[in-house]
């Protein structure tokens, strides 16, 4: 094994050229000191130095992969790789894979996207800022970037110096820029979510009609009309007259308002056995879904840890109603986003607060119900009312906290063109900022989805109507 690996790392060194190298070295910055760098002049040499860094192994070649993608260099990923274009943009794609940081893959667009022309317009509005010797005719628009960051001129957070001076020229790069820094800021509230704010970026010209997406991440399709299916299953009325569900029924209308709106076809199923909520899910996931873009279910019950109760109490896995919706048990479905969200206590536990005043009167009452489990499967995203071991909180006037809020969310973020996970941590933030009765309340995201969910709200409607 180590003789066939070192002799693949010698075949790509022998492939690369300078230009290469200085773009591959430029593009591991964040993993190998840039005094090494510098004295690194052929491939080899820096193999070496990722070796070191435990960056590639024989057994991990990961970020090699990477690193030819971002060069473009696909026939290299194929020949000696067994990757194509498509299965790294995929690869890429899953949340905390890529080693490359979306600061480090603008500036090397920005430096590949700028002519010559463009680059000597660069090196002519930094004079006031750089050493002259910096500037010199041979200095790639790279070894300026490198510099610029020697000075601190640009950071990963700061890059106001260098969109100054593109837009005087290249309106179209600067707006790269403009697009990066929108998406840091939206995304630095999800960092520690289980759907981390990585973005990724395709080699030029490999977006649509030629174009790149610069950043940003790639978006599930929400083109028919209806999206699918929104299938709630609110069990209210149980054979135990003493575990009545009051203001369930709030939480299923408020989910059909906003559902209905986003252009879904939203149906509510009421007070089922535990074997009917599973006969029923089971059903929808037979059915033909070519022609949607995506399924949602809400189930509003009672339940234990990883299972819900039927009105006859009754228990069903979570994990088996996911699993109605595979790839191998809904083709139709494959790809698609699958939503899940549940309102129910995970646990009997109450998250102590820590202030003593409270910022809610009233009533509430509780759901005893499952923690969710995620097959292994892609595409799928579980929204829980409340962590593992803890409690959840309803109004029985009013409805739950967790499904009352998402709704609210939804209506006023969809509009916004707000992917899904940043609502859910908008929903996060709130429902954990509020004290109840006896506690508080954290809900959580699971979710293994690939691309971005944003919802098409349409445009002449507003959701009251």
């Amino acid at each position: 094994m180590s003789t066939d690996f070192h002799k693949l790392l010698f075949d790509i060194s022998e492939a690369l050229v300078t230009d290469e190298l200085a773009a591959l070295k430029f593009l591991s910055l964040e993993h190998v000191p840039m005094r090494k760098l510098e004295d690194i002049q052929e491939p080899k040499a820096f193999f070496k130095a990722l070796q070191e860094k435990g960056m590639i192994e024989a057994e991990n070649l990961s970020f090699l992969k990477e690193l030819l993608y971002w060069i473009n260099r696909m026939d290299l990923l194929a020949a000696h790789l067994g990757s194509s274009r498509e299965e790294m943009a995929r690869e890429l794609q899953i949340p905390g894979r890529a080693k490359v940081s979306a600061y480090r893959q603008l500036l090397y667009r920005i430096a590949e996207d700028l002519t010559p022309e463009d680059v000597k317009c660069v090196k002519f509005l930094l004079q006031k800022e750089m050493p002259k010797n910096k500037l010199q005719d041979n200095a790639s628009m790279l070894n300026v970037l490198l510099e610029m960051e020697r000075n601190e001129i640009i950071k990963e957070d700061d890059l106001a110096v260098l969109k100054d001076i593109l837009k005087r020229f290249r309106a179209d790069v600067k707006k790269k820029i403009d697009i990066y820094e929108e998406n840091k800021k939206e995304n630095s509230s999800k960092e520690k979510l289980h759907y981390p704010g990585s973005v990724s970026m395709h080699p030029a010209g490999q977006g649509a009609e030629g174009e790149t997406p610069h950043l940003l991440l790639e978006s599930y399709t929400m083109k028919n009309n209806p999206h699918g299916y929104c299938v709630i299953l609110n069990n209210h009325i149980f054979k135990n007259p003493h575990d009545v569900r009051q203001g369930t029924l709030q939480d299923g209308e408020a989910v059909k308002k906003v559902f209905e709106w986003l252009q879904f076809e939203t149906v509510e199923h009421r007070n089922l056995e535990a074997k009917q909520m599973y006969a029923k899910l089971k059903e929808y996931s037979k059915k033909d879904h070519s022609n949607m873009d995506c399924f949602v279910c809400f189930i509003l019950s009672h339940g234990e840890k990883d299972k819900i109760k039927g009105i006859d109490h009754e228990l069903i896995n979570i994990k088996d109603i996911v699993s109605c919706f595979s790839g191998s048990n809904c083709p139709s479905l494959a790809g698609k986003p699958k939503l899940f969200f549940i309102q129910a206590c995970q646990g009997s536990a109450s998250h102590p607060a820590v202030t003593v005043k409270e910022d809610f009167s009233g009533h509430l009452e509780t759901d005893a119900a499952p923690q969710a489990t995620i097959p292994d499967q892609s595409d799928t995203l579980v929204g829980m009312a409340t962590m593992e071991d803890y409690e959840c909180y309803r109004c029985p006037e009013t409805g739950s906290i967790y499904i009352q809020c998402l709704c609210k969310k939804m209506e006023l973020l969809c509009p916004l063109r707000k992917d899904l996970v940043t609502i859910l941590t908008e929903v996060n933030k709130e429902v954990g900022a509020r004290i109840f009765n006896r506690g508080k309340q954290m809900p959580m995201i699971k979710s293994n989805l690939r691309k971005q969910l944003i919802f098409q709200t349409p445009q002449s409607q507003s959701i009251g109507k």
